[in-house]
């Protein structure tokens, strides 16, 4: 179930309210009693059991901009202590999967720490945001259950009976709400003392391709990823503090915004993403309230708060101690960025704070980070001669020869990292586009029961096939799509970046509401399809926009396409929000007669044509 498709042009409330008259409940405090650390920790465990030294911790808000619940470091590992006996009661082994529907509240982390204190692996679960679609959100429940083999399931009143459903049939001890656990006699063995190869948790993957796999971390694997974000990647210090909305069951917000700061040492201040989808302008207060340092979004977060942002706002906003702005998560889109800059500079941001990085799952998080304190930087590009040639030409900004696109540095990867750029087996220079493969601590044990998707991506020598296509020049990484999402029609390969990014210059169709890929005819010859989502309802507006992108599509890349207006909220997202093209794809075989398609649009390319 998607978790941000309210917010990429949903049904946004308006009467939003920002209150700044609570104080922190959890300040920053002095450290001449306890030295800041840098992540430089063997287990998660061992981070814990030193930030609990200290006065820091974590904020819960409610979207009015109030406090509703607080828990320092040490709170948490005195609580998660205690309940890592009562689930070593429940008769569980260690490496058990426990499963955790993973809302923004302190009972996800007190149960993800008493996981890692009684030798229990975690699986976070996604709370969607809009759980109307209630079949298709148990059927997800499920395929998790049982692709992790969880022994037992946890989730709020609220999502309770969903995780219920969802383990009908399958031999779980048990699946309740917290105050279940909390409730349950303590066992008085020993707690597990984790080891650096232990299993810390396991993450599944967003699946924009397929169905999500579960990533596995070893307590070695996480800590040596989170020492390179907090050391090389942001460069953390103890006068830092974090603000996210990020979902728990992310990567970016599991890793980057409940562990990094508790490996830190450092205060965080959360909003839930459901509230963010309602109140985006609550994130900008926030971040003035709290006076937090560090928050990351992705570009369509930025979007999103941007365009719901009023000029009377911006007096009330002061965002001069933004120091790092991150992006990441998906493709990033400059203009975002310069937008969300520009309206923000009166409030005191400085675009400077902007940071784009590349992560995944499968390698913790963090990859690589662009220079801090220096703003983003694009290469304009010739992508016509990318996708023929796979090499990267650069274009001055007035050339007007090719199609020119901007791709945004993704900086240079953290030391740990070793990264080549490959065509099958041939390492390619800088300027030449290819897929990048990843070796590090950092990188993933493998995907959890699953041996043969494992050996498809991770050699017997440690590299990563990312699936993800890019350049390198000096050092510096730039993301340019996804190898699984290439379109190939009649041996031409094409990317769907392209295609969406046509959609995305029309002023009808906003970032994000657009996907492509091919589909099948009775032939099985592959047709070239882009689905749009479109807020017109004007027959004439939207039979033009169809005309206009088939046109464009032809000019621009001598290419056949089928244009297709679809309603908003309806094209597939996976559970980390990014567009599912495997799954857009799929709905759309089983939905058409694709012989009738292939007519339809013919005759959309001789009206183009004329």
């Amino acid at each position: 179930m998607p978790i941000f498709e309210e917010l990429r042009g949903g049904q946004i409330a308006e009467n939003e309210e920002s209150t700044l008259s609570h104080v922190n409940a959890i300040a920053t405090p002095t450290r001449h009693l306890m030295p800041f650390r840098s992540a430089d920790f063997a287990t998660l465990t061992e981070a814990l059991d030193y930030a609990a030294q200290g006065d820091t911790g974590s904020n819960f808000y409610t979207g009015r901009g109030d406090i509703y619940a607080s828990i320092t470091y040490r709170e948490l590992r005195l609580q998660a202590i205690e309940l890592a006996h009562k689930l070593m009661g429940l008769g569980l082994t260690k490496g058990d999967r426990v499963a955790l529907v993973a809302e923004t509240n302190p009972e996800f982390i007190r149960f993800f720490y008493a996981c890692q204190y009684a030798g229990l692996i975690p699986v976070a679960l996604p709370a969607s945001v809009k759980v109307g679609a209630h079949c298709a959100y148990v059927a997800q429940l499920k395929q998790l259950l049982e692709a992790s083999d969880a022994e037992i399931g946890i989730a709020s009143e609220g999502y309770l009976s969903f995780l219920q459903e969802a383990s009908e049939g399958l031999s779980m001890r048990m699946v309740d709400a917290p105050k279940a656990f909390h409730a349950l006699p303590s066992d008085v063995q020993p707690l597990h003392q984790a080891e650096p190869d232990d299993i810390s948790y396991i993450q599944y993957t967003s699946g924009s391709t397929r169905f999500p796999r579960g990533v596995i971390i070893k307590h070695r694997t996480a800590m040596a990823n989170l020492h390179g974000i907090v050391s090389h990647g942001l460069e953390m210090s103890s006068s830092d503090r974090m603000m996210s909305w990020l979902p728990f069951y992310h990567d970016m917000g599991l890793v980057g915004f409940v562990l990094v700061p508790m490996a830190a040492q450092i205060s965080i201040d959360y909003l839930d993403t459901r509230e963010f989808a309602m109140r985006p302008r609550q994130w900008l207060s926030l971040m003035t309230k709290t006076r937090a340092t560090i928050s990351f979004a992705p570009s369509f977060g930025y979007d999103l708060c941007a365009r719901r942002v009023r000029a009377s706002d911006i007096s009330t906003y002061d965002l001069s101690h933004w120091r790092v702005a991150g992006i990441g998560a998906e493709m990033i889109h400059p203009q975002t960025l310069e937008y969300f800059a520009e309206m923000m500079e009166p409030a005191g941001f400085d675009r400077r704070a902007l940071l784009a990085c590349y992560g995944m799952a499968e390698c913790t998080l963090g990859v690589s980070f662009s220079p801090l304190w220096t703003g983003f930087t694009t290469h304009h590009i010739d992508s016509d001669h990318l996708s023929d040639h796979h090499q990267v030409i650069v274009m001055d900004e007035e050339d007007t020869q090719g199609r020119g696109r901007h791709f945004v540095n993704c900086g240079t990867p953290m030391p740990s990292f070793e990264v080549e750029v490959r065509d099958d087996n041939q390492v390619l220079e800088d300027w030449r586009s290819g897929v990048i493969y990843l070796r590090g601590p950092s990188v993933m044990s493998g995907y959890f029961n699953l041996p043969e998707e494992t050996g498809h991506v991770l050699s017997q020598d440690g590299w990563l096939n990312t699936g993800d296509i890019g350049y390198m020049v000096d050092g510096a990484l730039t993301i340019t799509g996804r190898k699984k999402d290439l379109i190939i029609i009649h041996g031409r390969n094409i990317w769907p970046q392209d295609l969406e990014h046509v959609a995305e210059t029309q002023s009808e169709v906003r970032a994000g509401d657009a996907v492509a890929f091919s589909a099948p005819n009775s032939k099985g010859e592959e047709l070239c399809v882009l689905l749009v989502q479109c807020r017109q309802r004007d027959p004439g507006i939207r039979n033009n926009l169809v005309r206009r992108l088939t046109a464009l599509v032809r000019m621009e890349m001598s290419l056949d396409c089928y244009v297709e207006l679809v309603p908003t909220r309806s094209l597939p997202k996976t559970s980390s929000g990014k567009l599912s093209r495997a799954k857009a794809r799929l709905d759309f075989i089983n939905n058409n007669d694709i012989d009738k398609l292939n007519a339809a649009a013919e005759v959309l390319l001789r009206v183009a044509s004329a």
